[in-house]
C-alpha cells in the first residue's frame, strides 16, 4: 500500500488570490499529489494549504510551492495578524498512511536540505524533525518574527539548521519540521478587544501566564532559581492560543492550535473558551476551523453535545457531523461544507459506488442489463433498511417523552444500530466488487499452460471470495435480529410495525446472501471449502428464520384487535 504524508504549508499573503494561485499551481501540476484545502485569510494576510500523496511527490510539489512563494513574496511589505517569519512560513508533513513519524522526519529534512541549497533561504527544522528540543517549539524559533531576523540569526545558539546565517530581506526564514495532526481552530468573541481574547488565551493554554510582581499586566516577571520564568499553567493540555482583532470580521478571535486533539478535544477546548469568556463578561458567538479536521474529532464533537442535550446519539453521521456544525457555530462567519473541511472526505476517491447513488439511480443500475450490481448487493441493501429501522425505533424510544430513564439504553441500541448499518453498507459494494473479481479472472490469458493454471487460479480464488462475501452478510444481518426484537418487545410501541418490517428485510437479506453463497459455493473446485460453506450458510439460515418467525408473531398478536 502506498504511503501517504500531509504537508500543511503557510503562506505569508492571504489578500492576493493572483499569488495564491499561482502558488498552488504548482502543487497541482506535481502528479501524485492531492490539493485537498486552500484557506486564505485577510486580517492574518496568511494562505494555509494543504495537500496530500506520496512522499516523494509531496516533497516535490513543497518545494515548487515555496519557490515560488520565494519569488511572489516580499516579506519586506508583509504585514498581518499572525506571527510570521517568512514567505512560506512554515512547512510540516504529517503522517497519514503507511509511514511512521520517524521515516517522516527524514522527508522533511531532505526538503529543507534541498530549499537552503537550491533557494538560499535559512531553514528551520521543528517538532519531530528536530534533535535539539530547546529549538523544537515552533513557537520559540519564530520569536521575535521577521522583524527580529537580522539581530538572532547572527547568535550562535540560533543558526539556521540548514542554509547562510545571514538575513534573506525578502524571503525570511522557513521552519520545516514533523509534526502530528493539528487542528488549527479560532474562536469568535462579542468584543474587539485583543486584551480580553489574550487573558482568555493565557487562561486556557497550556503555557498559561506568567507571574509578575505587583500588577498581574505590568509588573516585572517573577523568574525561578535557574532564571527561568515562573507561570501559571493554563486549563487545557495540548493547546496553544493567542487573541487577536480581524478586521474583516470587525471581532476578536482566540487562535488555538491543538496539538493533540485526543487529549483536549476539539468541543473540550470550545466549552472551556465559552466558560472563561462568560467569566470576563464577553460571549462566544461561533468559531471556525483553518484548513481540515480529522472526521472523528467532528463525530466526537456531535456525539458530546447530543449527550448534553440528553438525547440519543445514535444518529447517522451526517446528522451527527450537522449537530458538531452548529453546536460550534463553525457555520457562523461562512458555509461549512463537510465534503471540503473533513480530511477523509477530501481524500475520497471519484470511483463510482453504489453506496453513493440514489434510490432512483441504484434502481435503474441493478434493472440494466449488466449482471451487477445483482442479488447480493440487493440483499445487503434490505439489510441496510432493516437495521435502520431499527435504529429509527430505537431515536423515538430514547427521546420519547417520559422514558427520560431509558435514553441512554435505547441511545445505546441506536448507536449499535448505526454501527451494523455502516458494515452491511460496505457489503452493497463488496458483494459487487467480489462478482468483478471472477469476471476479470475469466478474462486473464489462456495461451500456455503456465497462464492456463494462473487463470485456473485467480478464478478459484475469486469464487472463494464471491462466497465469503455473502456468507458475512447473512452474519451481519444476522447480528441485528437481537437488537430488533428488543425493539419489537420493549421499545416504542407506537413504531412495532416498524421494527416488523426491519425484521421481513433482515429474514430477506439473509436469505438472499445465503442464494449466492450456495451457487458460488457450487462452482468451487475445493470440495472442503465449498462444503463448509454450504453447511455454515444452512444453520445460519434456519436460525435466522425461526428467531424472526417467533418474534413477528409478537408483531402480529400486537396490531391484531
Amino acid at each position: 500500500m502506498n504511503q501517504l504524508i500531509e504537508c500543511v504549508p503557510n503562506f505569508s499573503e492571504g489578500n492576493d488570490l493572483g499569488i495564491i494561485q499561482e502558488i498552488t499551481a504548482q502543487i497541482r501540476a506535481v502528479n501524485g499529489v492531492q490539493l485537498l484545502d486552500v484557506d486564505p485569510g485577510k486580517a492574518t494576510n496568511r494562505t494555509v494549504v494543504t495537500f496530500v500523496g506520496t512522499p516523494d511527490a509531496v516533497i516535490e510539489a513543497a518545494y515548487l510551492a515555496i519557490r515560488k512563494a520565494a519569488e511572489l513574496i516580499d516579506m519586506q511589505n508583509h504585514k498581518g495578524a499572525h506571527p510570521r517569519m517568512g514567505a512560506t512560513d512554515v512547512c510540516p508533513l504529517i503522517p497519514i498512511a503507511n509511514i511512521s513519524m520517524e521515516e517522516t522526519a527524514k522527508w522533511a529534512l531532505k526538503l529543507a536540505k534541498r530549499v537552503a541549497e537550491e533557494l538560499a533561504i535559512p531553514v528551520y527544522l521543528y517538532e519531530h524533525a528536530q534533535e535539539d528540543k530547546s529549538r523544537s517549539n515552533l513557537a520559540v524559533i519564530r520569536a521575535g518574527e521577521y522583524e527580529g531576523i537580522a539581530d538572532k540569526i547572527i547568535q550562535s545558539k540560533w543558526k539556521p539548521d540548514f542554509g547562510p546565517a545571514i538575513f534573506n530581506q525578502k524571503t525570511g526564514n522557513i521552519a520545516i519540521g514533523a509534526r502530528d495532526f493539528l487542528i488549527a481552530y479560532n474562536v469568535n468573541l462579542n468584543t474587539k478587544s485583543t486584551r480580553i481574547a489574550n487573558r482568555i488565551a493565557f487562561d486556557i493554554r497550556e503555557a498559561g501566564r506568567v507571574i509578575r510582581e505587583g500588577n498581574a499586566f505590568t509588573g516585572k516577571i517573577k523568574l525561578d532559581a535557574n532564571g527561568e520564568e515562573l507561570r501559571i499553567p493554563g486549563s487545557l493540555k495540548h493547546v496553544k492560543a493567542i487573541g487577536w482583532y480581524i478586521e474583516e470580521y470587525k471581532i476578536a478571535q482566540l487562535s488555538m492550535n491543538l496539538t493533540n486533539y485526543l487529549a483536549t478535544p476539539l468541543h473540550i477546548a470550545f466549552d472551556e473558551v465559552c466558560e472563561k469568556a462568560r467569566e470576563r463578561g464577553v460571549r462566544v458567538t461561533g468559531s471556525e476551523l483553518v484548513g481540515l479536521i480529522p472526521l472523528q474529532a467532528m463525530l466526537d464533537a456531535g456525539n458530546y453535545f447530543l449527550k448534553k442535550q440528553q438525547i440519543s446519539e445514535g444518529l447517522s453521521e451526517s446528522e451527527i457531523i450537522h449537530i458538531a456544525i452548529k453546536s460550534l457555530g463553525l457555520d457562523e462567519i461562512a458555509p461549512f461544507d463537510p465534503q471540503k473541511k473533513i480530511i477523509e472526505y477530501c481524500l475520497k476517491t471519484e470511483e463510482k459506488q453504489l453506496i453513493n447513488l440514489t434510490i432512483q439511480e441504484f434502481s435503474d443500475e441493478t434493472a440494466s442489463e449488466s449482471p451487477a450490481p445483482g442479488g447480493g448487493s440487493v440483499a445487503a441493501l434490505c439489510g441496510v433498511l432493516g437495521i435502520s429501522l431499527g435504529a429509527m425505533v430505537g431515536n423515538l424510544s430514547a427521546n420519547k417523552r417520559g422514558w427520560e430513564e431509558k435514553t441512554t439504553y435505547f441511545s445505546d441500541l441506536a448507536v449499535s444500530a448505526q454501527l451494523l448499518k455502516k458494515e452491511l453498507m460496505l457489503l452493497i459494494d463488496e458483494d459487487t466488487n467480489a462478482f468483478n473479481r471472477i469476471m476479470d479472472a475469466f478474462l486473464l490469458p489462456k495461451d500456455n499452460q503456465a497462464m492456463l493454471n494462473a487463470r485456473i487460479l485467480a478464478i478459484e480464488q475469486a469464487s472463494k471470495y464471491a462466497t465469503e462475501i455473502p456468507y458475512r452478510t447473512m452474519q451481519i444481518a444476522y447480528k441485528t435480529v437481537a437488537l430488533l426484537k428488543e425493539m419489537v418487545e420493549n421499545g416504542n410501541k407506537n413504531s412495532i410495525t416498524d421494527a416488523g418490517v426491519g425484521l421481513l428485510c433482515i429474514k430477506t437479506a439473509v436469505r438472499g446472501a445465503y442464494f449466492n453463497v450456495m451457487i458460488n459455493a457450487k462452482s468451487l473446485k475445493d470440495d472442503v471449502f465449498a462444503k463448509s460453506m454450504k453447511e455454515k450458510a444452512k444453520t445460519l439460515l434456519a436460525k435466522n428464520h425461526e428467531e424472526i418467525d417467533n418474534i413477528l408473531t409478537k408483531v402480529e398478536e400486537a396490531i391484531h384487535f
